[in-house]
């Protein structure tokens, strides 16, 4: 079921008149998983409801006795915490970095990373950081004010890279999308993009590529970040209750962002490969490949900005202490 934003602007605005975002009545429907989601975003979200937000969306409303999944979009830009989760037109962001304030979040259930895209067959496809000397000469795409951009600066790359806009409106412009465009035509030599886009977008490319995560850098800004679900301050019990899902299938949830390409990583920045889906992506999975490589060939199986990495324990009920131990960027309000 999807439900235009405008309409539901209008429909709401006498029932949530009274309420302000973060107070103390939970609002969370207790019969449709209503999700908070970008129109254009893949992976992530789409219009046609492809994106793995909403795969995974689909197996939670099942595992929790929801009816039926809901969807108010909205771009993913300033304004989107606000004009959604914080109208209370939908009760879940369903990736959101942990240790931003704007959301309440709950566990992390995955880990990932920035990301390079390189040719599969091509001589940068061992490198394994940005300082790698094969990057010398080469034109790399970023995205304008990601953290990766600091370290291209440091490697003496940022002259030659070629930049493209952080925050835009995905109905009409696409960043990852335009980036992996000039990969594929050779306008630029390799693509940094967060990592769950360079896995996707190498995965849908005609071309082989390898996705890198970028877990090699020398201090300086976060590279790999916890996502977490969003929720409003005020839903305890709908945190709590996310919070036993993820604990109860992890597994599953990591197949489904493995089928999308994502990148995952245990705490100490191993991959976890579908054949190593054991403890989850903020844990320590039982088999890792000791690759920094994922490959993403066409044929094998398989523009949220990060907030914070933190310190987590969790409790018998599921519930994680997090304790923020470093920041980069925001997310949208």
């Amino acid at each position: 079921m999807t439900l235009a934003l405008p309409i539901l602007l209008f429909a709401g605005g006498t029932h949530a008149q009274d309420r302000e975002f973060g107070g103390e009545i939970e609002l969370v429907d207790p019969d449709v998983l209503r999700v908070c989601a970008d129109p254009a975003n893949m992976p992530f979200s789409n219009e046609n409801e492809e994106g793995f937000e909403q795969e995974l969306a689909e197996f939670l409303a099942g595992k929790l006795g929801r009816e039926s999944v809901s969807y108010t979009y909205f771009p993913q830009a300033t304004g989107f915490v606000r004009m959604t989760l914080g109208s209370n037109l939908c009760d879940i962001i369903m990736s959101y970095p942990q240790g931003d304030e704007m959301v309440q979040n709950t566990n992390a259930y995955y880990r990932t990373a920035y990301s390079i895209i390189v040719p599969s067959d091509g001589e940068l496809a061992g490198i394994e950081k940005l300082e790698d000397p094969e990057l010398e000469g080469k034109r790399v795409g970023i995205v304008a004010g990601t953290p990766p951009a600091t370290y291209l600066a440091r490697a003496g790359l940022i002259g030659l890279a070629k930049p493209y806009q952080l925050v835009v409106d995905t109905r009409v412009n696409n960043s990852a999308k335009a980036m992996i465009e000039d990969l594929e035509a050779g306008e630029i030599d390799a693509a940094v993009l967060w990592g769950p886009m360079a896995g996707w977008y190498a995965k849908q490319s005609e071309k082989d590529y390898t996705v890198i995560p970028l877990v090699n850098e020398p201090p300086g800004p976060a590279m790999a970040y916890r996502i977490t679900m969003g929720v409003r301050a005020a839903d305890q019990q709908w945190k709590r209750t996310l919070n036993v899902a993820i604990r109860d299938y992890q597994d599953e949830i990591n197949e489904i962002l493995l089928s999308y390409g994502v990148p995952l990583l245990t705490e100490d920045d191993q991959p976890i490969t579908s054949s190593a889906v054991g403890e989850g992506a903020s844990g320590s999975a039982s088999e890792v490949d000791g690759q920094s490589a994922v490959d993403t060939d066409r044929n094998s199986a398989d523009q949220a900005a990060p907030a914070a990495e933190t310190t987590r324990s969790s409790d018998a009920d599921g519930e994680t202490d997090a304790s923020e131990s470093s920041s980069s960027g925001a997310a949208s309000d």
